[in-house]
C-alpha cells in the first residue's frame, strides 16, 4: 500500500465520528478551555506562580486542550466523510459495513468497520486499517478469509453485512 493510499485511508470518517469529533471539538473550546483559563487566571493572582499548583496544572492543561483542538480541526479539514448508507455494493465489506464474522472457534463476532479517529472497541468499532478489517474487506457472506497473526493465520468467516439506510 502506497504512502498517498494510506494518508487517504486515515482520513475516512463516518458522518457518525465527524459529528462526535466536531461535538468534542466544541466542548473543549466552549466549556473546558473556558472553565481552565478561568482557573488559571484566579491562580496567576495569588502570587508566586512557581510552586502554585493550580496555575502550573492549568498552564498544562491548557497545553492539552490546544493540543488536542489543533488535532481535530485538522482532522476535520482533510477528513473524507463518507455515508455507509450511500453504499451501493452492499453484498461485500467496504468502509462503514456492519459485519458479523465468526472465528476458528464458532465464536460470533460484530464489527462496524469505521475510519481510523473513530475506532472504538467498546462500541464494536474497528479502524478500517486494523488487521481484522484488512482481512474482511471485499469479502462476502459465506467467504473464509485469512488473519495473519501473531500465532499464525486465523480463518474467519463472514455471516452477516449490513449497511445503515
Amino acid at each position: 500500500m502506497s504512502d498517498a493510499s494510506r494518508i487517504a485511508l486515515n482520513q475516512y470518517l463516518t458522518p457518525q465520528g465527524a459529528a462526535r469529533m466536531r461535538e468534542e471539538l466544541r466542548e473543549l473550546m466552549q466549556v473546558e478551555r473556558p472553565r481552565i483559563v478561568e482557573i488559571v487566571s484566579w491562580a496567576a493572582g495569588n502570587g508566586d506562580r512557581s510552586e502554585n499548583g493550580d496555575y502550573l496544572y492549568g498552564k498544562r492543561r491548557l497545553r492539552e486542550i490546544d493540543r488536542r483542538a489543533r488535532f481535530l480541526s485538522k482532522r476535520l479539514e482533510h477528513a473524507l466523510i463518507v455515508d455507509p448508507a450511500s453504499q451501493t455494493t452492499r453484498d461485500r465489506v467496504f468502509f462503514g459495513a456492519r459485519v458479523a464474522y465468526a472465528d476458528e472457534d464458532d465464536v460470533r463476532h460484530d464489527v462496524t468497520i469505521v475510519g481510523c479517529d473513530e475506532a472504538d472497541l467498546t462500541r464494536r468499532e474497528i479502524s478500517l486499517v486494523s488487521p481484522v478489517a484488512r482481512a474482511l474487506m471485499r469479502g462476502r457472506v459465506g467467504d473464509e478469509v485469512s488473519l495473519l497473526t501473531p500465532n499464525g493465520t486465523v480463518t474467519l468467516e463472514i455471516l452477516e453485512i449490513a449497511y445503515p439506510h
